[in-house]
């Protein structure tokens, strides 16, 4: 099969013919050949779930190594049976700590209350806490070497009906059947797919908007502490603390330890509550130099095992790392065979790892429907984006707001901010917090083409749609065994009668 080079949908203005005889044909029983964009968690995921389904993929990552930003990293009970069902949950549990109480204080160290997530006994999972990097390295080692590439960096796309061809920076190409945009909030795959979109008035007006910036953040983890200066290193669970800065300052500073006898540590910038914040936000100047500059400035913060001195002393500045806290949820997630997942869909506020978390939800869900693929054609794989779009987006939706809360509730500083705080931790009935914990629980999406994790806990969780594909499957075998079975009762009757 053949294919012209005007005939493709392009997503820049200049573009280069190939042949389409690469191209598979247009309908196939094999499954659809999956391009990954981005080597992030989504994107990871979302590759060791599509090896267990049997589908093809590669990833593709523009970075020549993968140096994930953030030191301190949140999952909570809404994405570890997928893990469980990986066979990855008792590694990652090798370098986390059980989340169960945190203690938030004034600048002063005045206690302002504590937080707890629900118990593992009501859940079936503690909340877990540990540094960024190790489960991207538990997560990249997955991935056969074969299958993911670095240096990949997206110059354009096309699609028509007959596939997808991914173009990079090296003069090199490829062919596939879906593409999947997991590169972030800044996605190249996004802004490629939303300029043609655009340019052809079916982009909605919501999805021009710049993201929201409220904070930034400045992130490290320690080197091992000395456990008689610090004792809480040696906890079973994290020893969490949370600072709020005064009025007078946009600062609040976080602590959790993590297994290794280390401490993570984040400090958190609202902006627009004082100059040098905004200051420091407009910087492009990040590189290590900066952070120290903004690292010796707040140094003398208190912390209640001496201050945030101390923890920046024992930190490589090479591991010190400035972030964004942003935050938009697009309405686009799909068109023809490209669909987006994770950050490029989806910037959620940090509160729980709501980020982390629900960009592994996106991947399980867009396995489930990618599995279901069957035969491999251009109508099945619209169809298949659409109802991950369809079954994913309230559930997003609804997390959104929420994570506005809860960042409102932690870092933010502004009178009603402050007033909120006060509600929350003195006011409310600790009944009704447990109550709003416990149902955002319940969701937990896992693949429907693995043996499904057993329930744990005593809470009743979300159930979610089954494989098409597998109830296809078996109902055709159902069909076959039906007229078999015939034959066989009439042979047992005449030998009865004999």
């Amino acid at each position: 099969m053949s294919a012209s080079p005007e005939n493709w949908t392009d997503t820049t203005l200049p573009t280069i013919g190939f042949k389409g005889s690469d191209l598979p044909h247009l309908v196939t029983d094999d499954p659809p050949r999956v391009l990954i964009a981005g080597a992030g968690l989504a994107g990871l995921f979302l590759g060791i779930l599509l090896e267990k389904a049997g589908v093809p993929y590669e990833i593709f990552e523009r970075s020549a190594e993968i140096r994930p930003l953030g030191a301190i990293m949140c999952l909570t009970p809404n994405i570890l049976p997928a893990f469980e069902q990986l066979g990855l949950l008792e590694e990652l549990m090798s370098f986390s700590k059980p989340a169960r109480v945190a203690t938030l204080y004034t600048d002063t160290l005045k206690t302002i209350g504590t937080a707890a997530p629900a118990s593992a006994d009501i859940t079936g999972y503690d909340r877990i806490l540990f540094a960024r990097p190790e489960l991207h390295e538990l997560l990249f080692k997955q991935i056969p070497s074969d299958k993911i590439h670095m240096s990949k960096k997206i110059l354009s796309f096309q699609q028509n009906h007959e596939g997808v061809m991914l173009r990079f920076n090296d003069n090199t190409s490829v062919h596939g059947d879906i593409l999947v945009g997991a590169d972030g909030a800044h996605s190249a795959v996004r802004q490629h797919l939303y300029k043609i979109l655009d340019k052809e008035g079916l982009l909605p007006k919501a999805d021009t908007k710049e993201m929201n910036k409220g904070y930034i953040s400045l992130v490290g983890t320690t080197d091992a502490l000395d456990p008689v200066k610090y004792p809480g290193v040696l906890r079973e669970d994290s020893e969490s603390y949370y600072v709020i800065g005064d009025k007078n300052t946009p600062y609040t500073w976080v602590t959790f330890t993590v297994p290794g006898n280390r401490i993570c540590w984040n400090v958190v910038i609202q902006l627009g509550i004082e100059e040098i914040a905004d200051d420091q936000f407009k910087s492009s100047d990040w590189v290590p130099q900066q952070n120290q500059k903004l690292m010796d400035m707040i140094r003398h913060f208190k912390i209640p095992s001496g201050t945030l001195g101390d923890l920046f002393d024992a930190t490589p500045l090479d591991r010190v790392c400035k972030v964004y806290f942003e935050d938009m949820l697009f309405e686009t997630w799909n068109h023809g065979r490209t669909v987006i997942i994770g950050d490029a869909a989806h910037k959620l506020l940090p509160s729980s790892g709501a980020g982390a978390v629900n960009a592994m939800q996106d991947a399980v869900l867009l396995a489930n429907h990618l599995y279901d693929i069957k035969p491999t054609s251009f109508d099945n794989i619209k169809t298949a984006l659409s109802d991950y779009k369809e079954e994913r987006f309230d559930a997003i939706k609804e997390q959104y707001p929420l994570s506005h809360m809860s960042a409102r509730l932690i870092f933010g500083h502004t009178l009603s901010e402050r007033i909120f705080r006060q509600v929350i931790f003195n006011w409310m009935p600790k009944s009704i917090q447990m109550k709003q914990i416990e149902s955002s629980t319940v969701y937990r999406p896992q693949a429907n083409f693995l043996p499904q994790v057993p329930k744990r806990g005593t809470l009743e969780t979300t159930s979610q749609k089954p494989s098409r594909r597998i109830q296809k499957e078996k109902e055709g075998d159902k069909k076959v065994a039906t007229p078999a079975a015939a034959p066989a009762a009439a042979a047992a009757a005449a030998a009865t009668t004999v």
